[in-house]
């Protein structure tokens, strides 16, 4: 279940929000940033970039992720998405499994509007109960 919100360090909201400048949504409108602290404490940010085939187009969460790999990190220790909407704004579905691939279901995901205020805090097993990973493949031949 959802936690009480809890606000994530200055750093990693400061790069969400920085992100979410960036964001490249002139289809939507809807700009969104993302930022992940990896295991050796170093903060990847990402944002939405859309494209005109609408498939085509990557969430923030994803961006972010890409950077944290081309970084040489692996692991999620924490997570802010930052969005302009007065409901708290959740990682697609997509997203969720992308984060599930390097993050424990401990790890906190902080939903928070631009202004700073935490709209939610969710721990990666309440937003992808009965995660497929890694696990699920070891029984193959």
């Amino acid at each position: 279940m959802t936690s009480p919100p809890s606000p994530p360090d200055d750093d990693l909201f400061a790069a969400a929000r920085r992100a979410r400048q960036h964001a490249h949504a002139p289809y939507s409108g809807f700009k969104v940033g993302a930022a992940i602290r990896a295991e050796d404490g170093r903060i990847h940010a990402g944002a939405n970039v859309e494209n005109a085939a609408y498939p085509q187009s990557q969430c923030a969460e994803a961006t972010a992720i890409g950077a944290m790999v081309t970084a040489g990190a692996r692991r999620i220790l924490e997570v802010a998405v930052v969005a302009d909407s007065p409901e708290p704004i959740s990682p697609c579905g997509g997203c969720r499994q992308r984060l599930a691939e390097f993050a424990a279901p401990e790890v906190k995901v902080h939903l928070c509007g631009p202004d700073g205020a935490v709209r939610r805090t969710v721990t990666m097993g309440d937003l992808l109960p009965f995660a497929f990973g890694e696990g699920h493949l070891a029984s193959r031949e």
